[in-house]
């Protein structure tokens, strides 16, 4: 297989009252192109740190991210920015949709970010929509819909570009157990049917042993976990 995402020898550190204080400390993963894995660790062991540096949203203090074997590194900002758009997805504990904007819009925006006309775009997340059993719900904001639609919808925006790879973080933290099910279950028939790489973030034991690696992020390394 191929690798879509690595870290090589990361490290991360944040000042806090004038002290450093290191967070990740040499760090490497390699995934797979369509592979799932699931980052688990303690509340505060720098988790969501790890996955901000492997989407480019923040710069490790040392190391090299690589995507599609590209360096980070290598970018301007705004090329980072492309980068992102064109080859990964994020979905986030909070669902972050647009409120003003209705779900085929909030859907529909990575790809006019990415350039593609608006009708295009409104075409392609009216088919993502229906693919997840929400089509009938297009036209409705987010404060008209249910916490498992918002989420749902938000892995939909995630997915709509087409990503190699699909970051994230406590994706279901903020949903009920039978929700949180249906969630899990959409992410990974997406994976399944795309080939799109999944690196997830969570404390959901039933999750990650579903997944076809776990590793644990301890004492800011990472390492093999029996899930």
């Amino acid at each position: 297989m191929n690798e879509v995402l690595q870290a090589q020898d990361l490290y991360q550190a944040f000042d806090m009252a004038g002290e450093p204080v290191a967070i990740l400390q040499g760090v490497n993963l390699a995934v797979q192109a369509g592979e799932q894995v699931a980052i688990i660790g303690a509340s505060g062991s720098g988790k969501s740190t790890l996955l901000h540096c492997l989407g480019g949203l923040e710069q490790p203090t040392q190391g090299t991210i690589y995507l599609q074997g590209r360096a980070f590194s290598a970018y301007t900002s705004t090329e980072r920015g492309q980068l992102r758009n064109q080859y990964l997805g994020f979905v986030y504990q909070f669902h972050h949709l647009l409120a003003e904007f209705n779900a085929l819009e909030n859907v529909a925006l990575p790809l006019m970010i990415g350039g593609v006309s608006r009708i295009i775009a409104q075409q392609r997340a009216q088919a993502m929509l229906d693919q997840i059993g929400l089509g009938a719900r297009a036209r409705h904001k987010p404060s008209a819909l249910s916490g498992g639609e918002r989420q749902r919808i938000a892995i939909a925006r995630a997915l709509v570009t087409q990503p190699v790879c699909l970051l994230a973080d406590e994706p279901t933290g903020n949903l009920d157990r039978q929700t949180a099910a249906m969630v899990y279950g959409l992410m990974l028939e997406m994976n399944r049917a795309a080939g799109t790489s999944l690196v997830i973030v969570t404390h959901d034991m039933t999750l990650a042993a579903q997944m076809d690696r776990c590793l644990a992020l301890q004492d800011g390394l990472l390492v093999p976990y029996p899930c």
